[in-house]
């Protein structure tokens, strides 16, 4: 596929409405625990209904866009998450509230493994690496504006929500299913840009590693795999456990506004956690990544020990240094995976983006101990564990390729970017 600009656009547009989607969830997890009159553990069960989409449909995602291709697959995935956008909006009640998240979570993973090769073929392989940075900060700065959106909805006065029409068709006590109303709109639009770009199939030949359900059992055998499986669950598990808990968290320690000041915390995570990727290119020109990422590992945990028992103020600074010091762990356990193996590396891919099922386990668990000791504090200090595995990455990994810093020598250099 020759280089496609306009193609490049669309992947990074998608990569902002993947983020503006699926980094909903945290600001509105308060509100969604008063709509149901539910307890956190239950309440964890909306994230955990979108994430373990991931773990189901990554794998069998990547062999139907080698059967179907990328625009096909993409065209169905905005479908279903335009039907699940819509079911959910139309019938709000739990059980139906599972299975409208399932179904948007599939489309999220069919995406995710639909464009990141499209990604790649239309921008050109050696520009690969700058455009998925450029991802990486669209995704960055939807996870930052979807919860300032949800925050200029909900809390509008009286006259001003009487004339916003998104508000007059949602319940007037599901004021937060306008956000889902809102991403259906998104969708459709996506879907009429998607049926008139002419998007062709990259081919196989591409990715040639990419073959079957078999090889991927096969890599899962795979020490070196499994341990790098586990840190992209660790990480997601991590991210999200963070990031959905810091609304419920400030509300209940420091009675904060989660509609308000609460969902403004958040988009700061997601900003602070986006700007730390800038960062964290330059750092990784300059330092050996295992060392990057212990260092950031340290930064983390300190960061969150101290949002979680320091005052108001200091709390108010930490959350969203947490964001900061997260923002170069998703990178380089990918990185750090894929150049500790010498072949199969988009087969090792699909199974890494499997790993994002971690995010479905974290906020369950949290709800179910915070309940159990009375104490949400001392539940999200089981954060340190996934935390810490990802810190021992920095310790056992050992990839064939070290990543070409300005300091490594010349055959090195050359070694790097011949692989």
């Amino acid at each position: 596929m020759k280089r496609n600009y306009l193609i490049v656009l669309l992947v990074l547009v998608t990569f902002f409405v993947i983020s503006f989607i699926t980094n909903l969830l945290a600001p509105i997890f308060p509100a969604l625990i008063q709509s149901y009159n539910i307890g956190l553990t239950l309440a964890g069960f909306f994230p955990f209904a979108f994430f373990i989409a991931y773990g189901v449909m990554s794998i069998p995602a990547g062999l139907l866009v080698q059967s179907l291709g990328e625009k096909k697959v993409m065209l169905i995935a905005f479908s279903l998450a335009l039907f699940g956008s819509v079911l959910f909006v139309s019938l709000p009640i739990f059980a139906v509230a599972m299975s409208a998240l399932f179904l948007i979570g599939t489309a999220m993973a069919l995406l995710q493994v639909a464009i990141n090769p499209l990604l790649r073929a239309s921008g050109g392989s050696k520009h690969f690496a700058v455009f998925s940075v450029a991802a990486q900060l669209m995704f960055g700065g939807a996870a930052t504006l979807s919860p300032l959106v949800y925050s200029a909805l909900v809390k509008a006065d009286s006259q001003a929500q009487s004339q916003n029409w998104l508000l007059q068709l949602v319940p007037a006590d599901m004021t937060w299913l306008s956000m889902y109303l809102l991403f259906a709109l998104l969708c459709t639009v996506m879907l009429v840009v998607i049926s008139v770009l002419p998007i062709k199939h990259n081919t196989q030949a591409e990715n040639p590693q990419q073959g079957s359900i078999k090889q991927s059992l096969q890599l899962f055998k795979d020490p070196t795999v499994i341990k790098f499986f586990f840190a992209i669950v660790a990480y997601v598990a991590l991210e999200q456990g963070v990031a959905n808990s810091i609304s419920v968290f400030l509300q209940t320690y420091h009675q904060l506004d989660p509609n308000t000041g609460g969902a403004q915390i958040v988009s700061q995570f997601w900003l602070s956690l986006t700007l730390g990727c800038l960062l964290g290119i330059v750092l990784l020109k300059l330092f050996d990544a295992k060392h990057v990422l212990l260092t950031f590992s340290v930064g983390a945990a300190v960061s969150l020990f101290t949002a979680l028992f320091a005052h108001t103020e200091l709390a108010l600074w930490a959350f969203p240094a947490v964001g900061f010091f997260l923002s170069i762990m998703w990178s380089v356990i990918f990185s750090l995976a894929l150049n500790s193996v010498a072949k199969g590396h988009g087969t090792v891919s699909g199974i890494l983006c499997t790993g994002i099922v971690g995010g479905a386990f974290a906020s369950p668990i949290i709800g179910a101990v915070s309940e159990l000791t009375g104490s949400l504090q001392i539940s999200l200090l089981l954060l340190l564990m996934p935390l810490g595995y990802i810190f021992s990455v920095g310790i056992w990994a050992n990839p064939l390729i070290a990543n070409h810093t300005l300091k490594s020598n010349p055959q090195a250099a050359k070694l790097a970017e011949s692989n």
